[in-house]
Parts: C-alpha cells; structure tokens; sequence
C-alpha cells in the first residue's frame, strides 16, 4: 500500500481547534509506576507541534487490556500524564472520563497550547469493536482527529479508524516517519537490498516472504523458521521447530527465488541443545552443527558462527536492510548470539537500516545501537503487515493529500 501521500499536521490549521490526538501510550507499568517511557517521549515531537501552534489537544491511548474493575486501576492513563507533564515541562491535565460530560467541559475549556489527557479508551469494550456510536462520541470532542499510534494503526478500533469517519484525519510526525522510511525502501529501495526474517513460525510470516521475494537482491531466513525450509531443502531438522504443513511452500518460494535470481540464504551451522531451555533464560548446554545434519535428539536454538558470518556478509554489502524478528531464543542469553550479530551488522553498516519492532528492537535497544539504526519502528505487528503489504486501517482512514 502506498501512504506516503497521506496529509499530516503540517498540511492542516490547528490553530484554536480542538484536536483529538491518537498517541501508543501503552507503556510498561510496575505498582503504577512507568518503567519505561520511550514511547511517551516519541509522542512529544507531534504533541509540541500542535500545542506550539495553538492546537486544544486532546490525548487518548489505550494500555494494557483491562477486563474488570480491578485491571482498570492497573490501566489508568493517569501516570501517562503525569510523566508526560514533566517531560515537557508544563501542565497535562488528566480526567477519569473518556466521553461524558466531564472530558466534554475540560475539552470545551481548553486554551490554545493546553493539553488534555482523556481516560484508557478500552475502558469501553465499544472500543475494540469499533463501535460507531462510541466512535462518534469520542469525535465529538474534537474538531480534528490526528493519528500517531503507528503500534496499533493495524487495528480497526474506534480510536485509531472509526473516528476518522466524523472528522477531518491525518497524520502525526511518528506515523508520518514509519510510513515515509519503510515506503520508500519497499517502493524504492537502494539495492542490494537486503531482507532479514527470523521468528518462529513460516506460517507467521508467510506474507512478509510472498510480498518480500518480488523486492529484495538477497532474502535471509533465520530464526525457529528456518528448519521448515531446511526440511524442505531435505535436511534431517531432529526435534527442531517444524512447520509440516509449509514445507511445499517453502519449496515454492525457494524455486521462486532462484528464478528471479534472489539469494536465499539459509543457516548454514546451528546452535542446538537438547530440549527448548527451562525456564526460558536459564543455564543451557549447547553444541554446533552443520545445518545439514542435525541430530535426531537434538533441537537447533539460534544461529551457528558460520552462518552468523555469511549473513553479516550479505548485510555489510547491502544499500538497504530490512530485519524483523530473532535468529533465536534471543531471551536466553547463549541461544542470543546470532540476533546480536545481526544488531551488530547493522549497527555497522553504511546502508538504509530498518527494524521492524518486537525482539529485533529490542535486541538493537539493549545493545545500544539504537542509535546506529536508520529506523526502529514503534510498532511489531503494524511493521509486519506493512512489509506485507497490507492495508492498515489507522492510516488508510487518513485523508490524501
């Protein structure tokens, strides 16, 4: 999908308008307490732009998935607005109503430059359903509806599509950034271009590698899916994760891509033990394989050295790299390796670097080479439909330009 034309908050005026924000601040919380505001802070950019241009603002989120009474205390937005305030050094009001008549007058009451944040809007079960009614209710506090949730811009829910349908809709600087970087390297890529897959499932995956194979120069498979397409190659995989039902596809996409001379590179040594590691981060005996030849008893883990090597390779000579899940049990410390080599063959390439969210940031974040990365998205499953060229409603609602 092409939304590299979408209008943003530069394209509108704001000026004394009442604009309903869609920010992600579904943030981790311990005892109430944020443990980690990155994504309140990459809210900030949009939030200034309006309120410094006389823009009401209006800030809803969703957190966490509050089922009852009890959860909704653990849910409450209000140590979002609170952080938010001291982030950027001015009052964020905060009210426990989300479209009654109290979120109403506070909107109503706003000055230009003020920010408002309304209550978790799963607090309402119409949320997720994309409920019209409550998705005309919550329009009805604004004038202006700005989506920057690029996490949740794959979900069809009330505040992230259904309000688009009562009022004029665009993007904010965080949407604007995800859509700009990966469109232009899924539309117009600088070659060699690079794609890195890993995770568990080829079946999780099975869009990404269809929409992928027809852009990329070189395509790389790591990760719990790589043994269904080692099994489809005809190698013994022992007791390693195994797609059975894909290994016709996997057959299939590797003769497509020998016959659009695509590399598809597979691991060529793996990290085995054998069984999956308990608890999940605990001590594990390990050896190395050849890919080729995996014991019976065992199950491959992560990525072998060599292959660690070979992928690096293909990455160091790449003008354009897209990566989107591990080469391994990345939480267990000696099955990491290989997602640690593949952050650091990004982090020290020269080529246009995207992350596409989940445990691949999370290794980038970690390791520090955040800053080394082109773009790390802010969103796992929005990222992944992008790259298979989905639509995603929480932009597709948005107006052209």
């Amino acid at each position: 999908m092409n939304y590299r034309n979408k209008k943003t908050i530069e394209d509108i005026d704001v000026n004394g308008k009442k604009v309903l924000v869609r920010c992600d601040f579904n943030v981790p919380l311990a005892d109430g307490v944020i443990t980690d505001d990155k994504r309140i802070r990459e809210s900030i950019p949009t939030i200034k732009y309006l309120a410094d241009h006389g823009a009401r603002v209006i800030l809803c989120s969703h957190l966490g998935r509050p089922k009852d009474e009890e959860s909704k205390k653990k849910c409450t937005l209000a140590p979002v607005a609170k952080r938010l305030g001291e982030l950027m050094g001015r009052e964020v009001k905060f009210t426990t109503d989300i479209i009654g008549d109290e979120a109403h007058a506070m909107a109503d009451a706003l000055k230009p430059g003020e920010i408002m944040v309304i209550e978790n809007v799963r607090f309402y079960k119409e949320e997720t359903k994309n409920d019209p009614d409550f998705a005309k209710a919550l329009a009805s506090l604004a004038d202006i509806y700005v989506n920057d949730a690029f996490g949740t811009a794959h979900r069809a829910h009330a505040s992230t599509a259904g309000v688009a349908d009562y009022l004029p809709a665009v993007c904010g600087y965080l949407i604007q950034k995800e859509i700009t970087i990966m469109g232009d390297a899924l539309a117009n890529p600088k070659r060699p271009f690079v794609a890195i897959l890993g995770g568990a499932k080829v079946s999780d995956k099975i869009g990404v590698i269809t929409n992928l194979i027809d852009k990329v120069d070189t395509l790389i498979i790591g990760g719990g899916m790589a043994y269904t397409f080692l099994a489809a190659k005809g190698y013994a995989v022992g007791k390693s994760l195994l797609d059975e039902s894909k290994i016709d596809y996997c057959k299939d996409m590797m003769a497509k891509a020998e016959a659009k001379g695509v590399k598809l590179l597979l691991p060529v040594d793996v990290v085995v033990a054998d069984s999956f590691p308990d608890p999940i981060d605990g001590p594990i005996d390990v050896t190395t394989v050849d890919a080729a030849a995996i014991p019976a008893d065992k199950e491959g883990l992560d990525i072998g050295e060599k292959t660690c090597a070979l992928f690096a390779s293909a990455v160091k000579d790449a003008k354009t790299v897209v990566w989107n899940g591990p080469m391994g049990v990345f939480e267990n410390p000696t099955l990491a390796k290989g997602t640690i080599a593949m952050a650091q063959a990004l982090a020290d390439s020269s080529a246009t670097t995207i992350v596409g969210g989940g445990d691949s940031a999370a290794a980038c974040e970690q390791l520090g080479f955040a800053d080394k990365i082109t773009h790390i998205s802010t969103g796992g499953g929005a990222s992944l439909e992008f790259l298979e060229g989905l639509e995603l409603p929480g932009i597709a609602c948005l107006e052209d330009k």
